[in-house]
C-alpha cells in the first residue's frame, strides 16, 4: 500500500502533467474570424490594400479582418479563372474579365467588371450598362478614370453595331462622356476600328489607338484629329503634353517601332524609329530619348541566354535619329537605369556597371567589372554603393574609379542582406554566413561577426534595432550588439513539406512597397534618381518607400486610395516582430518571435503538414486555410 507521502507525490505529478496540457492547449489559438464561404476555395490573394480576395467556385470573395462578413461576394459571373482575374497595381481595382479577347470579340460576348474591393462595390458591370462585345478595359491612373471600348446595345440597328468608347469617372461611379469610333450607319466598306492598346488620356482631348489610326476625340465626341498610324500598343507624352510618343510592336514581337506625334495630330519624325525587341524602359530628357529595349531570339527566355540582351539608344527628339555613333554593349539585360545630369547609369544583370554621357561618350574610364545579379545600386556621399551576389564596393560617380581600396568578394549567394548603420558609420553586410563591417569614410572591411543560421541559411533581412544589429531568414533570427557580440541566436525547426508555402509569407510589405514605387513613377514620381548622396534613407529605403506610397495614394484624392494611404502612414506590424512557420510539437504552426528580444509571443497551430495561408506582414494578420471552403483570420498583433 502506497503512503500518504508516495499519493500526493503521485498527484503533484498529475497536476503538473495537467498544467502542461493546458498550457500546451492554448497554443493552438482561436481565430478572431471564421469565414465559410460554402464553395471550394481556389485560390487567396492578399491585395495591396490589406484586403483577402478568395476565388471560390461560385466566383470572388473579399474579407476584411475586422469584419465578420465579408466586404464583397462577386459571384454574378460565376467561377472565375485565375487569368480572368486581374489586380490592378497599387490600386483598389478588381478587373474581370470573360469571353474572348478584343481581336474575336465580334464572335462571342465578352463581359468585364471592375471592383472596388475597398469598399466592396461593383463600380462598373458591362451587363448593366448594356456592352455586348468588349474591346478594351483600362483603368488610368492617377486620374482614376476607367475607359472601356466595344460594342454596347444602344440606340437605332446602326448604333448597336457600331465600336464606342465610355469614360467613367472611379470615383463618382459616374459616366464621364462617351463617342462612336465611327459614323453609324456609315455608307460603304465597313471598317475595322478595334481598338489596338491603351488610350492616352490628356488634358484636352483622349487619343485612341485603333486598327485605323490615331482618333483624337474631345469630352463631347468631337473629332480633334485623326492619324494613320495603326496598331499603335502604348503611348506616353511629354511634361507639356504637347509632343505624344506611339509604340507598336511589330507582329512577329521582335522589333518596336517609335512615333512622334504633335498635339494636333502631325507626324514630327520623317519615319518612325525602329528598336530590336521590346521597350522596357524610355525616358524623356532634355537631350534626347533613352530607349531600352529587350532583345529575345525566340528560343531560351533565360535572361543569360547569350542572344537574349538589352540594348540601349539615345535618340535625337526633334528628328528621332541616333545620336550616338556607336550604342554600348551590355551583353545582358539592363537591370538598373538612371538618368543622372551628366549621362547615363546602368547595371547590368549578368554583371557590370557603366555610365555614358548624353553625346555617347564613356564616361567611366572602363566598363566596371562585378558579379551577377546587382541587389543594390544607392548613390553615397563617397560615390555609387553596389552589391551584388558576389561582391560589393562604392564607385566614383564621374570616373568609375573603385573607392574601397579592394571590393568585398563572397562566394555566390542568392540572399545578401545589407543595410547603413548611421550611428557607426558603416555599411553591414551579410553573406556567405559572415556579417562584415565596411567603415563609411575609409572603406576597410572586417568581420564583425559569423551568422552560422540553422538548415544552411542565409540572412534576408539586416536591421539596426535600438543600437544593436538584427539578422533574419525564414527560420533564424539573431541579434548582435554594435561589436558583434550575440544577445541572442533563435532558430524554429522548419516543417518538412511547407517549403513553398512558406517562401509566400514574409514578403508580402516589402512587394506593396515596391509595387507602390512603380506606380509612383507612372504617376511622375521622380523614377530616374535612386537617391540624395546625402541622404542615405535611399539605401535603408523601406521607410521612405512607404511614405512615398502613403502621399501617393492620399494625392488621388478617393475614398478608397485615402484608406490605402492610411495603411501605409503607419507603422508596420513587423517592425518589432517576425512571423515563422515551424514544426511546433502538434504539428505545423506560425510563430510570433519578439524582434528585440527573441521571445515568442504566439503560437497558432495550423494542423496539416502543407498549410496554405497568407500573413499580411502590414497589418499584422494571419489568413489559414483551415478546410477546402473555410479562411481563419487570426490578429497577430494582440
Amino acid at each position: 500500500m502506497k503512503t500518504l507521502l508516495e499519493q500526493f507525490k503521485i498527484l503533484l505529478i498529475i497536476a503538473f502533467l495537467l498544467i502542461a496540457i493546458s498550457v500546451n492547449a492554448q497554443k493552438a489559438e482561436a481565430p478572431n474570424n471564421i469565414y465559410d464561404f460554402g464553395a471550394n476555395i481556389n485560390e487567396m490573394t492578399l491585395t495591396i490594400g490589406g484586403i483577402l480576395v478568395v476565388a471560390t467556385d461560385d466566383g470572388l470573395v473579399g474579407i476584411k479582418p475586422s469584419q465578420k462578413e465579408p466586404i464583397f461576394t462577386f459571384n454574378i459571373f460565376g467561377k472565375l479563372k485565375p487569368e480572368e482575374t486581374e489586380f490592378v497595381p497599387n490600386s483598389p481595382y478588381i478587373v474581370v474579365s470573360q469571353g474572348a479577347d478584343s481581336k474575336f470579340a465580334g464572335l462571342t460576348k465578352t463581359k468585364r467588371a471592375v471592383i472596388d474591393y475597398i469598399q466592396g462595390n461593383v463600380i462598373f458591370n458591362s451587363e448593366d450598362d448594356n456592352w455586348n462585345q468588349i474591346y478594351t478595359c483600362n483603368v488610368i491612373l492617377p486620374e482614376n478614370k476607367l475607359i472601356v471600348s466595344g460594342i454596347q446595345k444602344e440606340g437605332d440597328k446602326f448604333e448597336k453595331m457600331t465600336p464606342k468608347v465610355a469614360i467613367y469617372d472611379l470615383s463618382s461611379r459616374k459616366l464621364d462622356y462617351s463617342f462612336f469610333l465611327d459614323k453609324p450607319g456609315r455608307v460603304g466598306i465597313a471598317k475595322d476600328f478595334s481598338v489596338t492598346g491603351t488610350p492616352l488620356l490628356l488634358k484636352d482631348f483622349l487619343i485612341v489607338p485603333t486598327a485605323q489610326g490615331l482618333l483624337a476625340k474631345s469630352s463631347t465626341g468631337e473629332d480633334v484629329w485623326e492619324n494613320k498610324v495603326k496598331g499603335i500598343n502604348w503611348m506616353v507624352a511629354d511634361a507639356t503634353q504637347s509632343e505624344i510618343y506611339a509604340f507598336e510592336t511589330t507582329t512577329n514581337g521582335k522589333n518596336t517601332r517609335i512615333h512622334k506625334i504633335g498635339k494636333n495630330g502631325e507626324e514630327l519624325w520623317d519615319d518612325d524609329r525602329k528598336v530590336q525587341g521590346n521597350v522596357s524602359n524610355f525616358e524623356i530628357t532634355p537631350k534626347g530619348l533613352a530607349v531600352v529595349s529587350d532583345k529575345n531570339d525566340g528560343g531560351s527566355s533565360s535572361v543569360f541566354a547569350t542572344k537574349n540582351e538589352s540594348e540601349i539608344a539615345f535618340l535625337s527628339a526633334a528628328t528621332g535619329e541616333d545620336v550616338w555613333d556607336k550604342a554600348p554593349k551590355t551583353k545582358g539585360y539592363v537591370q538598373h537605369f538612371y538618368i543622372q545630369n551628366d549621362g547615363i547609369l546602368f547595371g547590368i544583370q549578368q554583371g557590370g556597371i557603366n555610365k555614358i554621357s548624353f553625346d555617347g561618350q564613356a564616361l567611366f574610364k572602363k566598363p566596371l567589372k562585378t558579379g551577377e545579379n546587382i541587389m543594390i545600386m544607392a548613390e553615397t556621399p563617397q560615390g555609387l554603393i553596389y552589391i551584388t551576389s558576389e561582391d560589393a564596393n562604392i564607385v566614383n560617380l564621374e570616373t568609375g574609379d573603385q573607392v574601397w581600396n579592394k571590393p568585398l568578394k563572397y562566394k555566390h549567394s542568392a540572399s545578401v542582406a545589407s543595410t547603413f548603420d548611421s550611428d557607426n558609420n558603416r555599411y553591414l553586410i551579410a553573406a556567405e554566413d559572415v556579417l562584415y563591417s565596411i567603415d563609411g569614410d575609409s572603406g576597410d572591411i572586417s568581420e564583425l561577426a559569423k551568422t552560422d543560421f540553422d538548415e544552411k541559411e542565409m540572412p534576408n533581412t539586416l536591421e539596426i534595432k535600438n543600437g544593436n544589429i538584427f539578422l533574419g531568414s525564414s527560420q533564424n533570427m539573431m541579434l548582435l550588439d554594435s561589436k558583434g557580440k550575440q544577445v541572442y541566436h533563435e532558430y524554429f525547426k522548419s516543417n518538412s513539406n511547407s517549403g513553398f508555402v512558406k517562401v509566400l509569407a514574409g514578403v508580402v510589405a516589402v512587394a506593396s512597397t515596391a509595387l507602390a514605387m512603380s506606380t509612383a513613377a507612372r504617376a511622375g514620381a521622380n523614377r530616374s534618381s535612386f537617391g540624395n548622396s546625402n541622404d542615405l534613407s535611399s539605401y535603408n529605403s523601406y521607410g521612405k518607400e512607404a511614405k512615398l506610397a502613403s502621399d501617393m495614394f492620399a494625392s488621388i484624392g478617393d475614398a478608397s486610395f485615402k484608406i490605402m494611404s492610411q495603411r501605409f502612414k503607419a507603422t508596420a506590424a513587423t517592425d518589432n516582430t517576425q512571423f515563422i512557420l515551424s514544426k511546433l510539437d502538434n504539428g505545423a504552426g506560425l510563430v510570433v518571435v519578439d524582434k528585440n528580444t527573441g521571445k515568442v509571443g504566439k503560437e497558432i497551430l495550423l494542423k496539416d503538414k502543407k498549410p496554405e495561408y497568407k500573413v499580411d506582414e502590414f497589418g499584422g494578420i494571419l489568413y489559414y486555410k483551415a478546410d477546402k471552403s473555410t479562411i481563419n483570420a487570426y490578429d497577430l498583433k494582440q
